[in-house]
């Protein structure tokens, strides 16, 4: 930490607040405490006024009440997901097998293993491997396995039918919206992270899919979608013969949706279990 006198300190705030940081002060409060000299907090300071996230120059994020870190390139963990967080304990019963997929830094993963009771199984997949490797330190106290690859695919297969909860925050964002999102999103953040194809649902598409085959009878899928999205992807999830339901926090701005993998379904993929 660099001590400030108030001039100091106020000038800095000045500056965040001119580079539009619209909480400068508490910014200012914590690039002080994350520097260990006036050279470095000066650094610090210049890479936030062009538009770096904060988190990338602490080194973590506040989610769900705890410090999760965050390197650079990796999503960072939104305040709203703790929405999907809620969604998913309340689904979810005790001794759990748990799955969470697009993990980035292993956040919600982390947030639901002080939710859940005992659970008997918990694993994290992400396709980018900076983020898999990001969530492997953020999740080794735990030891959670943490697996680099496409969805589901470095799931071992011998969990397939056996998963009481899928989570993901996959990216729901459409492409042509991208441009719409804050800069410092889309400067620096991966945009595999971000980009969900033409209606946002590209990759939440596949996600449901595949659900039903690695879900338990009775097992959830829940993932987060934007509210503009929710009839387009209840009709996917009822396609892919699992029942949805829609989790809304206003205060939050968030919106999640959980799916059932029904007790009859079986193994045959989601055409045969639409039909029955």
């Amino acid at each position: 930490m660099v001590p400030l006198s108030p001039a100091e300190r106020d000038a800095v705030v000045a500056r965040l607040r001119r580079a539009g940081c619209v909480w400068a002060e508490d910014e200012t409060r914590l690039l002080v405490e994350a520097a260990d000299s006036p050279e470095a907090l000066a650094g610090l300071v210049d890479r936030r006024v062009t538009g770096e996230p904060l988190e990338y120059l602490l080194g973590w994020a506040e989610f769900c009440g705890e410090r999760v870190t965050v390197e650079p390139g990796v999503f960072v963990p939104r305040a709203r997901t703790a929405l999907l967080v809620s969604a998913a304990a309340a689904v979810t019963g005790p001794a759990a097998a748990v799955v969470e997929l697009c993990c980035g830094s292993g956040a919600i993963t982390r947030a639901l293993a002080r939710r859940l009771a005992a659970p008997r199984l918990l694993a994290a997949v992400d396709l980018d491997p900076a983020a898999a490797a990001c969530a492997r330190r953020n999740l080794a106290d735990l030891a959670v396995p943490v697996f680099a690859g496409d969805l589901f695919d470095p799931v071992p297969t011998a969990w397939r039918g056996s998963l009481d909860l899928v989570v993901a925050n996959a990216p729901y964002v459409p492409t042509a919206a991208l441009d719409l999102l804050p800069a410092e999103s889309r400067r620096y953040e991966a945009p595999v992270a971000l980009d969900g194809g033409p209606d946002g649902l590209a990759v939440l598409r596949r996600v449901a899919t595949a659900a039903l085959s690695w879900l338990a009878p009775g097992g959830h899928l829940v993932v987060e979608v934007g509210e503009v999205q929710v009839d387009g992807f209840r009709a996917v999830l009822t396609d892919a013969g699992l029942v949805p339901a829609v989790v809304r926090d206003d205060a939050l701005d968030a919106t999640a949706m959980t799916a059932c993998r029904p007790a009859c379904a079986r193994h045959a993929g989601p055409e045969r279990a639409a039909r029955q």
